[in-house]
């Protein structure tokens, strides 16, 4: 656990605009010979993370982002010498080959994040802000660096990271009143339901897409109250919560609950913020929530008690997962280690 804030200049210049594993631009004012790389996590961390950075720096750039488990995004950046790089809410463990490649060819490259990270490269062209303790995200990285000045969508960001506590903490220092807080949340929880799925057919709207919508709104209310797509979002998300109570199959622990969720688009859109929830309902309990992955196996979401957050990260690494302390998930458990899984999760969250 830790924070590191290493090489970050006063007068920062960046980049802004879309593409999701592509490309796209947006706004300009960097010198034409320097190009702009914004690179981020499709859930609602993400997307608010780098929006809070853009509305105080609008700048041309060219977005690399996508679903909620595609965080190996840097080996697609394709920079030179003098470009910069921006980097929110993804690991740098998972991605160190392809940042030691950036850094070695000139890139100057500014990371924030709140996954585990390894050891950090010493380079003077990474200037990182990082921070690995359970109850911060990426949103609140960004608004810490900014002074609050884009308080709103961080607190928009920690909603969507399950961070309910730390989110009305933000909005009561910020003076906002419990009905537009409420607001927040939902529009948080609707953005990282969004980001979730184990392909691109599965998800209602691409996160490259989703945040050329939100870039549109510097007021995360008109976003909630006037954006179709987040109706959109809105009426999915209940609809695929509804249909996953009533489906799932589950396995009652001392330590916390294992649910199974049926083979359907809806429930690997949905098997995040299923986990949110059940977390959220019994705070002092782990979850893990299972769905068929077509490749003879499972993809798993994990959170750990929100009492006590700390295990999700550690029990998924042991089945080639990764994650955070609070939440952690695996891309594939075979159907033949399910039962060294539930033993394994069942171990991490015994009571101590």
């Amino acid at each position: 656990m830790g924070s590191w804030v290493h090489g970050f200049m006063g007068s920062w210049v960046h980049g802004f605009t879309g593409s999701g594993i592509f490309v796209s631009t947006a706004i300009a004012t960097m010198p034409s010979a320097i190009r702009q790389f914004d690179v981020f996590n499709g859930d609602a961390d993400g997307i608010c993370a780098l929006h809070q950075l853009r509305l105080e720096h609008p700048v041309q750039a060219t977005l690399i982002t996508g679903r909620k488990r595609e965080i190996a995004l840097l080996e697609h950046v394709q920079a030179h010498a003098g470009d910069r790089v921006t980097v929110l809410d993804i690991s740098l463990a998972r991605n160190r080959v392809a940042l030691d490649a950036l850094l070695q060819k000139g890139v100057i490259v500014d990371y924030f994040d709140h996954h585990q990270a390894g050891k950090l490269p010493v380079h003077p062209g990474l200037h990182t802000i990082i921070d690995t303790t359970p109850d911060v995200c990426t949103g609140m990285l960004v608004d810490r660096f900014l002074c609050g000045r884009q308080r709103p969508w961080a607190v928009v960001a920690a909603f969507g990271d399950n961070l309910g506590d730390q989110a009305r903490a933000l909005g009561d220092a910020a003076g906002i009143k419990t009905a537009r807080l409420s607001v927040l949340q939902e529009l948080g929880e609707c953005l990282n339901y969004n980001a979730y799925g184990d392909s691109d057919e599965d998800l209602i709207i691409h996160p490259r897409l989703l945040y050329e919508y939100v870039r549109r709104y510097r007021d995360p209310w008109k976003f909630f109250s006037c954006e179709p797509v987040f109706a959109r979002l809105r009426a999915t998300r209940l609809h695929d919560l509804a249909s996953a109570h009533q489906n799932q199959e589950s396995i009652e622990l001392p330590a916390g609950k294992i649910a199974l969720l049926p083979d359907s688009a809806a429930s690997r859109r949905v098997r995040g913020a299923l986990a949110n929830q059940l977390a959220t309902t019994s705070p002092h309990k782990a979850h893990a929530v299972l769905t068929p992955n077509g490749q003879d196996g499972y993809t798993i979401s994990v959170r750990a008690p929100k009492n006590r957050l700390h295990g999700a990260d550690t029990l998924c690494a042991l089945f080639g997962g990764s994650g955070r302390a609070a939440a952690a998930g695996i891309d594939h458990l075979p159907r033949t280690r399910v039962t060294a899984f539930t033993e394994a999760f069942a171990s991490a969250f015994q009571h101590r």
